[in-house]
């Protein structure tokens, strides 16, 4: 399937680019970051599991990794905001 990958801020600078579109067989946001991470660098670092990380799915805050990837979705990768 295809989905369309965006990142934001700190780890848009790692990245090197604010998106791109992935063609995938994973079928959940977690297995979707782990294919990614296991690509090596750049997207080990950006997007590594010891990170503070935020994701979003069809632009909706998401927590569980366990949520169904679906052909044509949206997933951004954001650090944690905080105000003051």
């Amino acid at each position: 399937m295809q989905v369309t990958v965006k990142y934001f801020a700190s780890i848009r600078e790692v990245m090197g680019h604010s998106q791109e579109i992935i063609h995938t067989e994973a079928l959940t946001v977690g297995q979707l970051k782990a294919e990614l991470i296991a690509k090596g660098d750049p997207y080990a670092t950006a997007l590594s599991s010891n990170k503070a990380l935020r994701m979003a799915f069809n632009q909706l805050l998401i927590s569980s990794p366990d949520t169904p990837l679906t052909e044509g979705a949206e997933l951004a990768f954001f650090p944690p905001v905080t105000g003051g």
